[in-house]
């Protein structure tokens, strides 16, 4: 009777499962077409979200930190099409499973919707804990899913032998920041209630610490790691 108990269990885990997975057929580009043409939409959205019962979180999108995750796995597949002047053999043995490097890459662009949360609470003056944080990232990963896809598809082409993607690369990454930037700083004017050029301000305070510690935490992951190799 245990055994039967036990593997009904198993089916039903093995059902949600399936019909989870499923889903974000539906419900993953229906997110990506929402956050990139209504980004302060969803960002109010996520806020509102958090004061529902958790079971009725997000029921008609990707929560947002799966939706950022999931953006960042396809962006690594689609790394795999393009030729690259870096050897896959280079990286280091502890990147060598697709899933430590997603974990790396979720760490690195995670950085970006963590230093927009950061700074909008700072100009609050609101005391950062891990409760005040919590709705400002979950935002943040709603239009940080966008711009990472878009950064990383602007490094595939930078990275082309022979340069035959420098153009087209630098063009997608300045789009990419122009969306991002416009975005955030009327994210900032709403939330703030402050002018646009200190919403200006708040986002390149926000942007650039958050470059420079994505550059640094990456260059330190790649030193350590091949250490460890």
């Amino acid at each position: 009777m245990g055994c039967s108990l036990d593997f009904m269990k198993i089916l039903k885990s093995l059902e949600e499962l399936l019909y989870e997975l499923v889903s974000w057929l539906v419900f993953y580009p229906l997110t990506l077409w929402r956050s990139t043409t209504r980004p302060l939409s969803m960002m109010r959205y996520a806020d509102l979200e958090l004061s529902d019962r958790p079971e009725s979180q997000y029921d008609d999108t990707l929560s947002p930190p799966l939706f950022l995750l999931i953006t960042l796995l396809l962006s690594q597949g689609l790394s795999t099409v393009f030729p690259t002047i870096y050897d896959p053999s280079d990286l280091p043995k502890a990147l060598g499973t697709g899933s430590n490097l997603l974990i790396a890459r979720g760490v690195i662009f995670g950085i970006f919707p963590l230093c927009m949360s950061v700074v909008l609470l700072r100009w609050k003056s609101v005391a950062l804990t891990r409760t005040s944080l919590r709705p400002p990232f979950f935002s943040q990963c709603f239009v940080a899913a966008p711009f990472v896809f878009v950064v990383g598809l602007a490094f595939d082409l930078l990275f082309m032998p022979g340069n035959q993607g420098d153009v087209a690369g630098a063009i997608v990454m300045l789009l990419a920041i122009l969306w991002y930037g416009q975005a955030q700083v009327r994210w900032f004017v709403r939330d703030l209630d402050i002018g646009v050029a200190k919403a200006c301000l708040a986002f390149l305070t926000a942007f650039l610490t958050a470059t420079i510690a994505a550059a640094f935490i990456t260059v330190l992951l790649g030193v350590e790691l091949k250490n460890w190799s």
